[in-house]
């Protein structure tokens, strides 16, 4: 009975100590979040966002916890443990994750899984191992939501995180498809004067992209490559072309924290040119700039996104740009808006949430060379917890108002 005693007295005294250390920890405000061990390029946006969100709040153990079984699930590491480390202020800490190690094995993500009432369902599942440096990734995708038609098959991901330093990265894509097309867009192009600017539709299509990343300084990512597509067309005249092309992307991302509010923005152009000289069937250049400026102040967060694209030469229907999607002009069906996709492409959409709420309103207007850019407005409100999102959006005209309804997650 007295050793009983004695061990029910030392484990009192340890809860109580860990109840001391966790009540003295929430009284301090997280002044930054870091990731020690690992370069956190990899890591989503909707983690690197969740991270984001402890600045300027009370330490929380729990959602610490949680936050590092998400880092490990999404670097594929052995192990995430983290540490406290005095800040910059007074009664202000920093939070420290740090990384080990690499896992062999197999992991299953899903980075989309979207249903649209108005096109069905859009998904993707992959399959991904690490050894050492070197990142393996296979998955199987179906979806109707990115380009102007449903496009299926199968994917295939190579990436070197360090070519022979951390600055620089090599990546290569596969990806093999099968495409099926909307009576509204085949129609568009059987019967549209504008069909000679727009090609025909495709059975089938393969893609091969080998590019290399440099980190030219923290805030600035350079990436170059080449695009290799081949496919099948259907419409007008069945035969196989190739477009393929120079690719070129910059992207640069800075954080700014004041006193009470915390500023995050994100800009990226990229740039694909296509040549007879690279044996291409088709000549083009696209150009498209995507920029993001978050706001978050205690529970409340604002983002403004802005896209701007256009297209010059005659392009392959895939590289059209698309509004009415599950991210552009949503309450709006694309091909009621423009069924083949345009060449020009202007979009701007404002959110506002407030801890799982969110409103967004969308603006924007597509059109091809030649035509008038007509600007179309949309409205919606929903919820959204990380990647998890439910959404309800209504177009913004003058005839009956048809919501649609979306819900899914997309990374």
């Amino acid at each position: 009975m007295k050793f009983v005693w004695l061990g029910c007295m030392w484990g009192s005294l340890l809860f109580a100590g860990n109840q001391s250390e966790s009540n003295i920890n929430s009284r301090y405000i997280v002044e930054s979040v870091e990731i020690s061990g690992h370069t956190d390029a990899k890591v989503s946006s909707f983690l690197r966002n969740d991270m984001n969100r402890l600045v300027g709040e009370k330490v929380d153990p729990e959602s610490i916890d949680n936050l590092a079984k998400r880092i490990r699930k999404e670097l594929h590491v052995t192990s995430v443990s983290h540490r406290l480390l005095r800040g910059e202020e007074a009664e202000h800490v920093k939070v420290v994750f740090d990384v080990k190690g690499h896992r062999q094995d197999l992991d299953v993500t899903i980075p989309k899984l979207i249903f649209n009432s108005k096109t069905g369902w859009s998904g993707s599942a992959e399959v991904g191992t690490n050894i050492g440096k070197n990142t393996f990734t296979f998955g199987l995708v179906s979806d109707n939501d990115t380009l102007p038609e449903r496009y299926s098959g199968i994917t295939a991901r190579y990436e070197n995180r360090k070519l022979g330093t951390d600055r620089v990265r090599l990546g290569i894509s596969f990806g093999s498809y099968h495409d099926q097309w909307n009576h509204a867009t085949e129609n568009f192009l059987a019967t549209s004067d504008s069909s000679g600017a727009a090609p025909g539709v495709y059975r089938t299509r393969q893609d091969f992209e080998p590019s290399v990343t440099v980190v030219i300084a923290k805030p600035l990512t350079l990436t170059v490559g080449a695009g290799f597509q081949r496919f099948e067309t259907q419409y007008p005249n069945a035969r196989f072309q190739s477009s393929n092309a120079a690719v070129t992307s910059l992207r640069f991302h800075h954080q700014v924290e004041d006193s009470d509010a915390k500023h995050d923005v994100d800009a990226n152009y990229s740039l694909r040119a296509a040549a007879r000289t690279l044996d291409s069937d088709f000549a083009y250049v696209r150009h498209l700039v995507k920029a993001r400026y978050d706001c978050k102040r205690g529970r409340h967060e604002v983002s403004d996104e802005v896209i701007a694209g256009v297209i010059t030469g005659q392009a392959p229907l895939f590289e059209r740009f698309v509004l009415g999607n599950s991210s552009t002009l949503r309450g709006w069906n694309r091909f009621d808006i423009d069924a083949a996709g345009g060449d020009r492409v202007a979009h701007n959409t404002v959110d506002y949430r407030y801890r799982w709420f969110e409103a967004f309103w969308d603006t924007g207007a597509i059109w091809s060379r030649g035509e008038p850019a007509v600007q179309r407005h949309s409205l919606g409100a929903g919820f959204r917890d990380g990647a998890f999102f439910v959404a309800v959006a209504f177009p913004v005209r003058s005839a009956r108002v048809e919501p649609i309804f979306m819900v899914g997650m997309n990374y």
